[in-house]
């Protein structure tokens, strides 16, 4: 029996209204050596009938009925059942672009160590009424080769979820997705590079990243919401520090606001301890937060004396303190790493 080059992991939840044009983006790629798991997480509306209907269509259209369970039971059952060398990612909200599998597997085959690829992506929301989320999909198209997306894996995602594709060795030596208080795509990336697996992007774009209202990462608090985040990156960073960092566990952190300390909150109970805050307001600079004092950009220690992490929270200002750094001689991972 031939196994397909490719799974395609489609969950469906109450999506009839928008299965139908996520399906066709598929169907028409350019590449076709492929199966489709659409897993139905126990919709009550009419996508079971859509998948019946595609499935009768296009035989590597596999409808899998599940219970409903969540997003991460049913992309772990996926992985479970697919016959696929390698795996990808799609929303039944969004749309791949016709060359989007032949980009990404063509990308792999030239790349064969990296463990996980992306591709751009374009926002299909209004950038106007969904601004933030429209910054951040220029942010992360923004991180495209492999050290980019490892340096700034800390700042946020790096990659977006829909647009994952990677090779089955991956999911069998470091497992599938996890369960939990998280957001189950951010954690999979960080696993994966707290393991020492690279990951690259497809220079080109390959999804439409469209925004509805009913979006899971809008209405699942516990899971996506910036508390979880926070904890998320605290736990995978403190792994690194512990391991990198000469000067562990102190550390000096860039920014004294409330906002930076209540981020750096969940790494302070970690064991991380802060040796200084360094701040460009000239009303905090020489003031003691918690008994550390506050110093200015001039006074930070000459590289190899220090490592700091940058929790500034102001746009463009992290890009600043990292021109800061690197004019003193801070080479990142070394002597420093962004933060958000």
């Amino acid at each position: 029996m031939h196994s397909p080059a490719l799974s395609v992991l489609l969950p469906c939840f109450n999506c009839a209204e928008t299965l139908p044009r996520a399906l066709d983006s598929l169907l028409r790629q350019s590449f076709h050596d492929f199966e489709i798991l659409a897993l139905d997480d126990g919709s009550t509306d009419g996508t079971a009938d859509v998948l019946a209907a595609y499935a009768l269509r296009d035989s590597r259209i596999r409808p899998v009925r599940l219970p409903r369970s969540g997003l991460v039971e049913a992309l772990n059952i996926g992985l479970q059942l697919a016959a696929g060398v390698n795996f990808a990612r799609m929303d039944a909200d969004d749309e791949s672009l016709p060359d989007r599998l032949e980009l990404q597997m063509g990308y792999l085959d030239a790349n064969p160590a990296l463990g996980l690829v992306g591709g751009q992506v374009r926002f299909g929301g209004d950038p106007r009424s969904s601004r933030g989320y429209s910054l951040f999909v220029d942010w992360q198209n923004a991180q495209r080769t492999p050290e980019e997306i490892r340096r700034n894996r800390f700042v946020e995602c790096p990659l977006a979820h829909p647009s994952f594709l990677f090779p089955r060795w991956v999911v069998e030596r470091f497992g599938g997705y996890r369960q939990g208080a998280f957001p189950e795509d951010y954690e999979l990336v960080l696993r994966l590079a707290d393991k020492g697996v690279p990951m690259g992007k497809v220079a080109e774009p390959v999804l439409i990243w469209n925004d509805p209202p009913n979006r899971l990462s809008r209405l699942d608090a516990s899971r996506y919401s910036q508390e979880a985040f926070f904890a998320l990156k605290a736990e995978y960073l403190a792994g690194w520090l512990e391991r990198n960092n000469p000067f562990h566990p102190e550390v000096v952190v860039h920014g004294s606001g409330r906002l930076a300390r209540r981020r750096l909150a969940f790494l302070e109970a970690k064991g991380i301890r802060v040796a200084a805050y360094v701040d460009i307001d000239p009303r905090k600079i020489g003031r003691h937060i918690h008994g550390r004092e506050v110093i200015g950009p001039q006074e930070l220690p000459e590289a190899g004396r220090c490592f700091c992490l940058s929790y500034v929270a102001k746009r463009g200002g992290r890009e600043s303190v990292e021109a800061l750094l690197r004019s003193k001689g801070y080479l990142p991972e070394r002597d420093y790493m962004l933060v958000a």
